[in-house]
């Protein structure tokens, strides 16, 4: 997460302190569609899906005064093909600063006009997705096009002075090259970096998953490389100990110990709760406890690192501590 103002630091940290306490989920990521306008390669969603069924933007209110977490994703599928995506924000944050709302895209549809809306509505970050630094981006991810409209936008959205654009870039056998070049495109378009780490889970393809000891190799080396210029700036808003995870999730073929359905969850576009988007269990928002008892308690996947879990996979201590010196690093409000 990019370095947000001391205010709001503490207003994230005194709800996600509570929340752990009261077995609350910290993080909820709102799959507002199941429709996206890529088919990459990395992922099982792609292309046109049925809308129908889809939460309306005032159903969301419901949703995040049950749950209170301190930080929502508003993701998809591609969250930008919803025409009321400004509406859900809305409310979502129902002009309040919690929780810290974050839209997941890849950028396929948004335009200066959107970015300023959606600001106004509410969102705090923009994370947006960046598989390789060049053309290859979209290749692999079928939207021709699609880096264009990236150098062209994120440059310009960035000299705004909003601090609010976060590259996410997926760590995959295919990018494994790419590390350190994503990190200088990141420096050169004046936006933060984080990297999330390739799943097999989600498309059962394990040709992306780097666990070759060459491939671990490179992939340590250039993690080391990038660690190296690390600064105060917060640029890389991954902390050190998720990097560090990250090496031994890939060197081992797997994470143990997920608390998926407690400490996160997932709202589907039709309003069921999930563990997680690569878990299928659907549960009502009534039954949360249920989906505690039923799933996280013998949840034995180790099969991802993703982003969500990364940041909420370490004792409350840890967290705490990298909450208010690293992770949420805080800078006074200009």
């Amino acid at each position: 997460m990019r370095k947000v103002p001391l205010a709001e630091s503490l207003r994230i940290i005194g709800r996600g302190s509570s929340n752990w306490l009261a077995n609350r989920p910290i993080v909820v990521s709102f799959e507002v569609t199941d429709a996206c306008t890529c088919y990459c390669k990395h992922c099982d969603h792609g292309g046109p899906r049925d809308e129908a069924r889809n939460l309306r933007p005032a159903d969301y209110r419901r949703y995040v005064e049950e749950l209170r977490p301190c930080v929502v994703q508003i993701s998809g599928g591609e969250p930008l093909m919803r025409e009321d995506v400004v509406e859900i924000v809305r409310s979502v944050k129902n002009g309040s600063t919690l929780p810290y709302t974050i839209l997941v895209s890849n950028w396929s549809h948004m335009t200066e006009e959107k970015y300023l809306a959606l600001r106004d509505a509410g969102i705090d970050q923009f994370s947006v997705s960046l598989d390789f630094p060049d053309e290859r981006h979209d290749d692999f991810r079928v939207y021709p096009g699609l880096y264009r409209q990236l150098e062209d936008l994120i440059p310009r959205l960035a000299k705004l002075g909003h601090d609010d654009i976060v590259l996410n870039s997926c760590i995959t056998s295919e990018n494994l090259g790419e590390i350190e070049t994503i990190a200088d495109k990141a420096r050169k378009w004046g936006v933060n970096l984080c990297y999330s780490a390739y799943s097999a889970r989600r498309t059962g393809c394990r040709d992306y998953f780097p666990g070759s000891p060459a491939q671990l190799a490179e992939l340590n080396a250039r993690l080391d490389r990038v660690e190296a210029r690390r600064d105060s700036t917060n640029w890389l808003v991954n902390a050190p100990s998720t990097i560090q995870a990250t090496r031994r999730y890939f060197a081992t073929g797997g994470t143990p110990g997920c608390k998926a359905g407690l400490r996160f969850l997932v709202v589907t576009a039709d309003g069921a709760l999930q563990p997680c988007s690569m878990q299928f269990k659907r549960y009502s928002l009534a039954e949360r406890h249920r989906m505690i008892r039923e799933f996280t308690a013998a949840n034995q996947c180790d099969e991802c690192y993703v982003s969500i879990r990364s940041y909420l996979d370490k004792s409350f201590p840890q967290l705490l501590w990298e909450n208010v010196s690293g992770f949420l690093s805080v800078t006074t409000s200009k």
